[in-house]
């Protein structure tokens, strides 16, 4: 049987490297499955996922011109559903951010068409997106920059964050 690009087939790991495995294929032939190719979970450490001497089915995703056979384990499984996914990532950060102390929604930037918070941003993590009406000038978006920095430079100063820098003495 020729060993060809999208063919399925059984394997042995050989080998475990900390960028994929090393899987023994019909014909005396070898290949690799790398570590990006090996679930659609992140993998940290491809030993949590296979054990030399497993036998798995793969698939051949690539063979280049030095005969090298690239494989995914991956590529046959059934996908992931898309919202359920995201849906529990979400759920994650969110109670991440809890963990955090900052569950609040206010605290966090503008994503999406969601409306931003009245919240000042004073701190390099704050910052509030808005909503632009159009394209605006180099100018007119420097002008704005130029006066929030202020703001943000001055509220500094009131509150006594900024240390004040004295020329050492001789």
């Amino acid at each position: 049987m020729q060993i060809e690009v999208g063919n399925i087939l059984d394997g042995k790991v050989t080998g475990i490297t900390n960028f994929g495995a090393f899987v023994e294929l019909p014909e005396g032939k070898s290949g690799m499955v790398h570590i990006s190719e090996i679930s659609n979970t992140y993998v940290e450490n491809v030993s949590d996922f296979l054990t030399v001497g497993q036998e798995i089915k793969v698939k051949v995703i690539n063979i280049n011109e030095n005969g090298k056979i690239g494989l995914s384990i991956k590529k046959l499984a059934p996908a992931p559903a898309p919202s359920a996914g995201k849906n529990n990532e979400r759920r994650a950060q969110g109670s991440r951010e809890k963990r955090q102390g900052q569950g609040k929604r206010e605290d966090r930037p503008m994503r999406n068409n969601s409306q931003p918070s009245m919240k000042s941003a004073n701190a390099p993590g704050d910052f509030v997106w808005h909503k632009t009406t159009g394209p605006a000038s180099f100018e007119d978006m420097m002008t704005k920059f130029k006066q929030t920095s202020d703001e943000k430079i001055s509220s500094l100063k009131k509150n006594g964050d900024v240390p004040v820098r004295r020329p050492r003495r001789k």
